[in-house]
């Protein structure tokens, strides 16, 4: 075992980034002659999600810490893969943006020297949520790094990151993981059943992360069966904005279940920290710092309410793809092939342009969205063209 074993599907990386840490090590020990060539000290790692960016960046990191370059079995590889190190720091947000302020500590930190470990680690995992400024604050890091530090920034695509940075890391794109990949993945590291396996796999298109939630939870899988259901109830305008209705409220509930606990350890941990609930005077500061706190909660769940939605949209566009792939007689798998049949009668139904059209809507609604569209109004008008297209 080594760290390298959790980036499924993605040997030509792997191995790139082993050379880099070799020659890491070969920098570090001064070994004359010795390839240094492979190593820089900034990266952006890129690909879809679910590809395994951010696993990428911290087996990085932990191979960078290890003497035995990803062990995964010392301390160092252990600390860094559960976030614990020292002298690796981990960056992610489950807000809409990675503020200045965020940037600027981690800059602090970037300038000192390894208390520990062999280098200075920064991981930023959700580099396409960098405000402008955040931006602007973090470039200069990046072009005058202290020699001790590696910069590893990881975005869906390299145009999710600004020119001026994306122009100083050196760039590292995952691909899709294999089906085949995730499925033996799954059958082998968690003992699902191989017949649930390769149906999570394929369902998820690659995203390793959907898929262990479709292999191990009903739950899941149930409500993606709910969404799949969609395109063959759409019948009058009324049940358009029915079905439109149900997607956004699925979303939201998804979402809210999944903030609910979380939001409630955040709000006890810091009413802790005020010294809330003991006796004396409440600090001065605790409602604006509660109130802080509710604001951060309320972007989260808006986040995290438009990636379920946006989950639903894919796998829709999912079986209009196997729709398409029956009317062209393309001969590629279907993903969705435990809806073969339905799939076989909505595409004798209608013609390869509609589906064409309704895949394009599909589209059109996720960048709606994504622009801050209310999603209401956006699923609505995508069930609507589903219908007449």
């Amino acid at each position: 075992m080594s760290v390298w074993d959790e980036l499924v599907g993605q040997k030509p990386a792997v191995k790139v980034l082993r050379r880099a840490v070799a020659a890491a090590d070969n920098r570090l020990q001064g070994m004359s002659g010795a390839d240094v060539a492979g190593m820089t000290h900034a990266w952006l790692i890129t690909g879809p999600p679910g590809s395994g960016r951010s696993n990428a960046g911290r087996a990085f990191a932990a191979a960078l810490q290890c003497g035995l370059q990803g062990c995964s079995e010392c301390t160092n590889c252990r600390t860094v893969m559960t976030g614990a190190h020292p002298d690796v720091s981990l960056i992610r947000t489950e807000m809409l943006s990675i503020r200045v302020a965020e940037i600027r500590e981690l800059i602090r930190r970037a300038a000192m020297s390894p208390t520990q470990g062999r280098w200075q680690v920064m991981v930023v995992e959700d580099a396409d949520r960098l405000t402008e400024q955040a931006a602007d604050a973090l470039l200069k890091s990046i072009e005058e790094p202290s020699p001790r530090t590696i910069w590893v920034l990881c975005a869906p695509t390299v145009e999710d990151v600004v020119p001026t940075i994306r122009s100083r890391c050196r760039l590292l794109v995952l691909r899709t993981p294999p089906t085949a990949d995730v499925a033996a993945m799954l059958a082998e590291r968690t003992g699902i059943d191989p017949e649930l396996a390769t149906f999570a796999a394929r369902a998820a298109q690659g995203h390793i992360g959907r898929a262990k939630a479709l292999a191990r939870d009903e739950v899941v899988r149930q409500r993606r069966s709910n969404v799949l259901k969609v395109p063959f109830e759409l019948r009058t305008i009324g049940s358009c904005l029915n079905a439109a209705a149900r997607l956004v409220d699925a979303a939201k509930e998804e979402a809210k279940a999944s903030a609910a606990e979380v939001d409630q350890r955040e709000r006890a941990d810091l009413e802790q920290a005020l010294g809330m609930g003991t006796k004396g005077a409440k600090p001065r500061e605790a409602n604006a710092a509660l109130k802080e706190l509710e604001d951060q909660q309320k972007a989260r769940a808006k986040r995290w309410e438009r990636d379920v939605l946006d989950r639903s949209l894919v796998d829709l566009m999912a079986l209009y793809r196997d729709v398409l792939v029956i009317q062209t007689n393309a001969g590629a798998e279907l993903i969705n092939a435990e809806l073969d049949r339905e799939i076989a009668q909505l595409a004798r139904r209608t013609t390869p342009e509609q589906t064409i059209r309704r895949i394009g809507a599909l589209t059109n609604c996720r960048d709606a969205i994504d622009a801050n569209v209310a999603p209401l109004l956006a699923v609505e008008a995508l069930t609507l063209s589903l219908h007449e297209g």
